[in-house]
Parts: structure tokens; C-alpha cells; sequence
């Protein structure tokens, strides 16, 4: 479907090198997920600065998700017949430059604003990112290529995350917005530098084979786990400052390095959950449905524990990102043809939209709700419910013939 990057994919064998040009995603990757998380660690700076409420802070996160979710279907769309390196580099632009209009906004209204321009460059990057990535590689290679685009996301969250709330702490949130916008630079820079210029096949594809594509029973019920899996991870970690303030007692200097361990976690899900996705991607998708639900569950019961609650911070994170690559070859593999490229941004787009219900919902319960303390069994009623449309879709796939892990040759080529 989408013409690879690189002059060549790389070869069959299943431990050959990642070509380059996968490596510049990643770099573009780190840079836009850095504007998503980082202002998780900064919402008591904001709220005291703009004289907002907590819950009004938080609706930073949910208009980003909510400016994602339509921003990748319409601008993957506005850019099918463009070089996907002009689309990859102009994406960025806007990144940099939107991350610079949140540094100097003056009010709340203007960094919503800012914040939903610079989102509208995320799903399209990931998506049509993603559908590239396994097109650089064979494909028993595809679902590790996309954890490794997508490690940048979650070195995002490794190292930008906790030093936006350390830059936050020290110079005040403007200058976490600053460093991102050096970031968008750089991150302009390497993918100018070693992502190929190349014509992207999807072009010549009619555009309602496209849009057929997302409305195929298996596409939209992958979708619908996404939504469902970002609300449970999203309802917790959005308020993740102040859970582990004003509910386990910690000073705000700590949580920093705490996030530093929700990272660490996010990479070693990302990475386990693309090796298992290969192997066995059906396996793969309910054990780590599963596994979230759990641990939001039993979460709970560590709030009140500094050892307990840590531990947990960063077991949510390997929980939280092995479910992303499992789901997101999930959505290609039957977005087979035509429509790769779109479903793989609408994928994205539903993960936004399920971050900003999460937030919203964390919002919810924190204001209107049994408060901070519930989080954790709130959200994980969300997971739960993709693991049941998991199930029934798995069902639907047998009853059609096409037993579990068999698929996984997608045309992405």
C-alpha cells in the first residue's frame, strides 16, 4: 500500500538491523509524543498560573486528544497525494510551531488553542507513520517495526515527561513548552536528513475504497477496543500528579522520578508487546486487555502505600503500551488494500478520542465523583469492556474462518 521510506526493506531474516529510515519515525515520533504527556506532570503549574481548576487543567489533555482524533482522518486525507516525506516534514513544522504558540500564550483560552493546533499533527504522523513502517520490513518483522516507531512515544514518556515536570518545577511550564519547541526542531532536522523522498502508492487508490475500508465489522470493532483501552489508561495517568500528591502523600519535587519509572514501563510494554504480536498477535491483544484491566483494578488498593503506589506507576506503564501494537496490526491486518493508510490514522485518532474521554471522565470523578482515590477501578471498567468486544470479535473471525493468528501477512508493500 504505502511505497517504504527506504530505498529497500530490510531483510527477511527476522534478526536482521532496522533500516534507518525507521529510526528518523522514531525521532518524529519522540517529538510529537512528548507535546501529548508532558502536560500530565505540569497541571498544578498551569491550574496556579492561569488561576484554573485541576479539572479544568486536565481539559488541556482531553482538547489535544480531541483535536488528534479529527485532525488525523481529515489531514491524512487533505495529504494522499503528497511525498510522504513533504507530509512527515510539514507535520512537524506545525509541531514546532505550535509548541512555541503554547510557550507564549497569554491565557487558558489561547493555549487551548494552541495545544489543539499543535495536536492536529499527531494522528497523521503515526498513522501514515505506522502503515511505513511495516512496509519497510518482511513481514513477520511488522508488528516489532511499529513498536519501534512507536518507542519513541514512549521514550516520550521516559524522559520528557518527567523532565517537562522538572523543567516545570524549576523554570515554570512555559519553558517545558520551549524545549519542545528545540525538540520539533531537531526532530525536523534528522527525519530531512535520513527519511528518502518516495512516492506513496495509496495515491492512485479511489478514495471511497478508502473509506469503505473503515467501515469493515473487524476494522471498527478494533477501533472501538482502542477507544476503550486509551480511556481506562487515560482516566489514571492524566492525574497522576495529583493522585500521587494529594492521595499518597508525596511532595511534588517526587514525581518526576516517578514518571521516569511509568516510562521505563511504557518501553518494555511497547517492545513486549510488538514481539508477542508477532508471534501469536490474537494471544497477544487479550493477554495484554487483560493485564490492564487487572492492574487498574487492583491499583486501588496501593494509593495509600509510597512503596506500593510506585511499583504500580510503573507496572501501568508496561500494561499501558503493550496493548498499542497488538491493536494497531490488528486495524491493518484487516484494513487489508485499499484503505491502510486512513484506517491506521483513524486507530490513532481512536486513541486520542479514548485519552480525551479518559480525561474527561477522570475529570468527572474527581470533581463530581467519589474523587482522585476511585480513579484506578473507574478506569478499569473501560479495558474490561475491550476485552469482552476482544472476545466477541475473535468469535465473529473464527466463525468466518480465519482462525486466530492466521492474517498476518498484511499488504502494506
Amino acid at each position: 500500500m504505502a511505497a517504504p521510506l527506504a530505498s529497500q526493506p530490510a531483510a527477511s531474516g527476522s534478526r536482521e538491523r532496522m533500516p534507518v529510515a525507521l529510526y528518523a519515525l522514531t525521532a518524529g515520533s519522540f517529538g510529537i509524543g512528548c507535546a501529548e504527556f508532558v502536560i500530565m506532570g505540569l497541571l498544578l503549574q498551569v491550574s496556579s498560573d492561569l488561576d484554573i481548576g485541576i479539572a479544568a487543567a486536565g481539559m488541556l489533555v482531553s482538547g489535544y486528544a480531541l483535536g488528534v482524533f479529527a485532525g488525523a482522518p481529515v489531514l491524512t486525507l487533505l495529504t494522499r497525494r503528497m511525498p510522504r516525506k513533504a507530509v512527515l516534514m510539514a507535520l512537524m513544522l506545525i509541531y514546532t510551531v505550535g509548541n512555541a504558540a503554547c510557550a507564549l500564550a497569554p491565557d487558558y483560552t489561547t493555549l487551548m488553542i494552541a495545544r489543539v493546533v499543535t495536536s492536529l499533527t499527531h494522528g497523521t504522523f503515526f498513522g501514515v507513520g505506522a502503515v511505513v513502517a511495516t512496509g519497510l520490513v518482511p513481514a513477520n518483522r511488522r508488528a516489532s517495526a511499529i513498536s519501534v516507531m512507536f518507542s519513541g512515544l514512549t521514550l516520550a514518556t521516559l524522559l520528557g515527561m518527567p523532565a517537562g515536570a522538572w523543567l516545570g518545577l524549576q523554570f515554570g511550564w512555559r519553558a517545558t513548552f520551549w524545549a519542545m519547541t528545540v525538540i520539533g526542531m531537531i526532530s525536523l532536522a534528522v527525519i530531512a536528513l535520513l527519511v528518502q523522498s518516495s512516492r506513496d502508492d495509496s495515491a492512485q487508490v479511489r478514495l471511497v475504497d478508502e473509506l469503505k475500508t473503515i467501515v469493515r465489522p473487524q476494522v471498527l470493532l478494533g477501533l472501538l477496543m482502542t477507544v476503550l483501552q486509551a480511556i481506562g489508561i487515560f482516566a489514571v495517568i492524566t492525574y497522576v500528579q495529583p493522585l500521587l500528591t494529594q492521595v499518597t502523600g508525596y511532595g511534588e519535587a517526587a514525581v518526576s522520578p516517578i514518571l521516569l519509572l511509568f516510562g521505563g514501563g511504557m518501553i518494555i510494554g511497547n517492545l513486549l508487546g510488538g514481539r508477542m504480536a508477532d508471534r501469536r498477535p490474537t494471544g497477544a491483544l487479550l493477554g495484554a486487555l487483560a493485564m490492564l484491566t487487572l492492574v487498574l483494578a487492583t491499583m486501588t488498593f496501593s494509593l495509600h502505600s509510597r512503596v506500593a503506589v510506585v511499583a504500580f506507576i510503573g507496572i501501568l506503564g508496561v500494561a499501558a503500551f503493550s496493548t498499542v501494537s497488538p491493536l494497531q496490526l490488528r486495524v491493518l491486518r484487516h484494513a487489508h488494500g485499499a484503505g491502510q493508510n486512513l484506517a491506521s490514522s483513524f486507530n490513532i485518532a481512536a486513541f486520542n478520542l479514548g485519552n480525551g474521554i479518559g480525561a474527561w471522565l477522570g475529570g468527572v470523578v474527581v470533581a463530581h465523583g467519589p474523587g482522585l482515590a476511585a480513579l484506578p477501578w473507574v478506569a478499569a471498567l473501560a479495558p474490561l469492556a475491550a476485552l469482552g468486544i476482544a472476545l466477541l470479535a475473535v468469535r465473529i473471525e473464527n466463525n468466518a474462518g480465519n482462525a486466530p493468528g492466521v492474517g498476518l501477512a498484511v499488504d502494506v508493500s
